[in-house]
């Protein structure tokens, strides 16, 4: 009677274990294969109030500086801002292109901004005729005729887009200022773009599709013939690229995705379908898991330049996941976006002015692409 009891109770164990097992296992399951959603960036008066303090403050320090010049004789041995007195600051001349960039868009969408005044009063010294004028002339230089070709190009053209985009006097003035040079980065890329037989695939500043990308929204507002010439060579470069490696991102001193990149510029070059056709071919079943492909870059040291590129990698892929997940209404693009944002944001206060002296722009440049 003792074992025929026995045999019952382990029985009825058993249904019983049974009957509650599944629910837990799909509630593990669940927990397991649900992804995680990261908090998309907005900007605010608090947002514009972190970023734009980076550049505020270094537009016009001229210390410690990366002039990038080919010395023609002993006479080209002079102060940053002498040779450069619009853009002399922020370590390097496109970090100092790219830090007016964030500064005059900051005030563009935020009209009340605290530090508005102060900031235009800034901007107003460096971009004065007569310090463009001198700009002009280093680039007409024989020695320096390819100076910052073509990333400083890029964001260059950025800044003239922002001031013609921005209709007030201030704008409108400044923008008068900066056309020479304008007009002499215009066609300097279109003198370029024809004699560069194959494109430039890596992940810093000489990346085509990066150059021509940023040109192009330039260029689809206020320059036919740019655009044209644009659209002809990333077609004639990138459409018929297949399996991009990307899991081969990111090298170690990347601060662009070659692959994100080019799919960002082909994203403005064709018509919606056809766009879809190229990135299946160019990245197979990205748009269905694009997670699988990419991981956020980590960086070791902050204090080192080239390790903190990868921070400014973390922005860029960023605003590329935002450019074709909103295209696509593709919210595991729009997602992995935004953990690669929230990475390097919050970590962007470092102290460390390797980063500090550029990382802004490419911070506030993903906030705006997100929304």
């Amino acid at each position: 009677m003792k074992r025929l009891f026995l045999i019952v109770l382990l029985v009825i164990t058993t249904i019983s274990c049974r009957k509650i097992q599944k629910p837990i296992l799909e509630e593990v399951s669940a927990v397991i294969i649900k992804d995680t959603i990261y908090e998309k960036p907005q900007f605010t008066e608090k947002s514009a109030a972190y970023l734009y303090h980076f550049a505020y403050e270094c537009i016009d320090q001229e210390y410690p500086n990366k002039l990038g010049q080919v010395l023609g004789d002993s006479t080209y041995l002079k102060e940053p801002a002498e040779l450069h007195p619009a853009f002399y600051g922020c370590f390097d001349w496109h970090s100092s292109v790219h830090g007016h960039w964030a500064l005059l868009n900051i005030i563009k969408e935020l009209p009340n901004f605290k530090g508005r005044d102060s900031i235009l009063k800034k901007l107003q010294k460096n971009i004065t005729k007569e310090n463009v004028l001198k700009e002009v002339m280093y680039f007409d230089d024989v020695h320096n005729n390819t100076f910052e070709r073509t990333y400083g190009w890029a964001w260059l053209l950025k800044i003239s887009e922002t001031l013609q985009d921005w209709d007030t006097p201030e704008a409108k003035n400044l923008h008068k200022n900066l056309q020479p040079l304008v007009t002499l980065i215009e066609n300097k890329y279109i003198e370029f773009l024809p004699k560069l037989k194959y494109p430039i695939r890596v992940g810093e500043h000489p990346n085509t599709a990066f150059g021509m990308s940023f040109a192009l929204d330039y260029a689809k507002k206020y320059s036919p013939k740019l655009e044209a010439l644009i659209i002809e060579k990333a077609k004639e470069y990138y459409l018929n690229d297949k399996g991009c490696p990307i899991t081969w991102e990111p090298g170690g001193f990347d601060f662009l995705s070659p692959c994100l990149q080019e799919a960002s510029l082909m994203l403005k070059v064709l018509p919606k379908e056809e766009f879809i056709t190229w990135l299946d071919a160019f990245l197979p079943d990205f748009r269905n898991n694009p997670a699988s492909y990419l991981e956020v870059a980590e960086v070791t040291d902050r204090s080192d330049g080239k390790l903190a590129h990868l921070d400014g990698l973390n922005f860029s892929r960023a605003w590329c996941l935002y450019e074709m997940g909103s295209a696509l209404n593709n919210d595991k693009m729009l997602n992995l976006a935004n953990k690669h944002f929230n990475y390097s944001y919050k970590k962007m206060d470092s102290g460390e002015y390797a980063g500090a002296h550029w990382l802004a722009s490419f911070a506030l440049y993903a906030i705006l692409k997100s929304n």
